[in-house]
C-alpha cells in the first residue's frame, strides 16, 4: 500500500463508487420499468427488452446479484478510504471516523440517492442498457447466488412467506387500468379515449339505464284500423317497430318496416292479418340486465331491438343493439324529433340548463359535472316526484347537491320542463 501513488488509489476509489451506483441505478430502474411497454418493445424485436424481461423474470436471482455486488463494492470502498487515511494519518481514532463518515457520505449521495432518482426517471432507457451487463454477470456469479439464496430461502421458510422463482406478476383491475387511461395525456386521442372509458362504464350500467322508456316507444296496435297502421309505418323513424294488440302490454312481436311497406304496394286489399303475418317473435329483457352482457346476448341470440320488462312482466321499454354502441361511441343514429339527445344541452354563460323531464339522471351527470345518484329514479322527474312524493301543480324549486332544480312545466301527470341553476363551479366531463 505504501508504494501505490495516492492517484490510483482516488482513482480505484471513484470506480468502486461509479459501479455502486451503477448497481443501484439499475436496480431502481428494473423494478421501475414499464413492463407493458417492454413487451411491446421486445414483439418488435429489441433485443434489450428482450434480456430485460429474461431478468425480471427472475427477480429473486437479479436482486441477490445486485445487493451481493453492492454491498462488496460498498465494503471495499469503506475499507479503501480508511486505508488511505491510515496510510497518511496514522491510526488515530478520530481521522478513522472521519473517514467513515466521508466515505458513508460519498455513496449516500453519489452511489445511491442520486443514481436511484436518476434511474426512477429514466426506468426503460437505463434498463434497456443495464440488462445487457447484468445478463452475463448472473450467469457468471450463478453459484453465488445460489449459495446466498439458500440461507435466504431458509429465512424466509422459517418466517412463513412463500416465495417462488420470481415475484407474481401484478394483474392490472378494471379502476387501474381506467385511470392509465385517464392519465394517458396525449398518447391517447380523445375520441378514442372517451371510447375505452365507456367501455368500462357498460360493466356498472343495466339496460334500464339506456333504454327507450315505455312512454317513448314507437309502436304500432293492431287494434287500431289499417288506415291507422299505415299512417303510422309511413311515418315512423324506425326500421323496426314493436307490435301489441289493444295495450302495450300485450305485445305480439316486432315488425320489420321494409317487410310491412312492400304491402302498401300491393293491390290487394290488406288487413289486420297480413300485417300480423310479418311480426316476429318479441324477445325479452329482465330490466336488471347488465349492458355488456346484452351486448353478448344480442350477439349470441342474432338479435338487435329486445323489450325490457320488470319483475311482474310489464313493459317499462325497449333496448336495440344501436343504443348500446351509442353509449360505447356516441350518437350516430338520427334521432327522434323531440327526443333528448346527450349531447344537445349544457350550462350556458349565466349558470342555467333547461332540460326535459324525461332526461336521463346519467347524461346529466356526464354532460354538466354533477353528481346525482343513480341507484334510485334514471330521469330527472323520477328524482324530483321522489323527493316531493307527490305531482307539484305550481312552480316549486329544490336544492340538489350543487345546484338547485326548478319545475317549470307540468305536463299529464309528469315533470315535463325543469330549469337548472348552478350554485358553484362544475367541472365538464366528457
Amino acid at each position: 500500500m505504501d508504494t501505490v501513488p495516492l492517484w490510483v488509489l482516488m482513482l480505484a476509489l471513484a470506480v468502486l463508487i461509479a459501479c455502486s451506483a451503477f448497481f443501484a441505478m439499475s436496480e431502481t430502474a428494473l423494478m421501475a420499468a414499464n413492463k407493458y411497454r417492454l413487451r411491446h418493445l421486445a414483439k418488435r424485436g429489441n433485443r434489450g427488452a428482450i434480456t430485460t424481461l429474461w431478468l425480471l423474470d427472475r427477480t429473486d436471482k437479479l436482486l441477490s446479484l445486485v445487493l451481493i455486488a453492492n454491498t462488496l463494492i460498498n465494503a471495499m470502498a469503506t475499507a479503501l478510504v480508511t486505508a488511505i487515511a491510515i496510510l497518511f494519518f496514522g491510526h488515530e481514532e478520530s481521522v478513522i471516523t472521519i473517514a467513515t463518515a466521508v466515505v458513508a457520505f460519498l455513496l449516500i449521495v453519489f452511489a445511491e440517492i442520486s443514481p436511484k432518482v436518476i434511474g426512477a426517471t429514466y426506468p426503460e432507457r437505463i434498463s434497456l442498457f443495464a440488462a445487457v451487463v447484468l445478463k452475463p454477470m448472473m450467469r457468471a456469479a450463478k453459484p453465488v447466488i445460489w449459495f446466498v439464496n439458500l440461507f435466504v430461502s431458509s429465512v424466509l421458510k422459517g418466517l412463513r412467506i412463500q416465495s417462488g422463482g420470481n415475484l407474481h406478476e401484478h394483474r392490472v383491475s378494471p379502476e387501474e387500468l381506467r385511470s392509465i387511461v385517464l392519465e394517458g395525456g396525449n398518447f391517447i386521442p380523445q375520441k378514442h379515449k372517451s371510447i375505452l372509458l365507456n367501455l368500462f362504464d357498460l360493466e356498472t350500467i343495466s339496460v334500464e339505464d339506456i333504454m327507450t322508456p315505455r312512454a317513448q316507444i314507437e309502436a304500432i296496435d293492431l287494434a287500431s284500423t289499417v288506415t291507422e297502421i299505415k299512417q303510422a309505418l309511413t311515418t315512423c323513424y324506425h326500421n323496426k317497430l314493436v307490435v301489441y294488440e289493444g295495450e302495450i302490454n300485450k305485445i305480439i312481436g316486432v315488425l320489420h318496416v321494409r317487410k310491412a311497406v312492400a304491402l302498401l304496394n300491393q293491390d290487394d286489399e290488406l288487413t289486420v292479418e297480413h300485417f300480423r303475418e310479418l311480426v316476429s317473435t318479441p324477445y325479452y329483457i329482465p330490466q336488471d340486465t347488465g349492458v355488456f352482457t346484452q351486448l353478448q346476448y344480442f350477439q349470441e341470440n342474432r338479435e338487435r331491438l329486445g323489450i325490457i320488462v320488470d319483475e311482474y312482466g310489464e313493459v317499462q321499454g325497449i333496448v336495440t343493439l344501436e343504443d348500446i354502441i351509442e353509449e360505447m361511441i356516441g350518437e350516430f343514429t338520427t334521432s327522434v324529433p323531440g327526443a333528448t339527445r346527450s349531447d344537445s344541452f349544457g350550462w350556458d354563460k349565466d349558470g342555467v340548463c333547461l332540460l326535459e323531464g324525461s332526461t336521463p339522471l346519467r347524461d346529466i351527470n356526464k354532460r354538466l359535472g354533477l353528481n346525482f345518484a343513480l341507484d334510485g329514479p334514471k330521469t330527472v322527474n323520477g328524482l324530483l316526484l321522489e323527493q316531493l312524493q307527490e305531482i307539484p301543480d305550481a312552480p316549486i324549486a329544490l336544492k340538489m347537491g350543487s345546484c338547485v332544480i326548478e319545475v317549470v312545466q307540468v305536463q299529464n301527470q309528469a315533470i315535463k320542463v325543469v330549469k337548472l341553476l348552478r350554485l358553484g363551479p362544475a367541472k365538464r366531463t366528457s
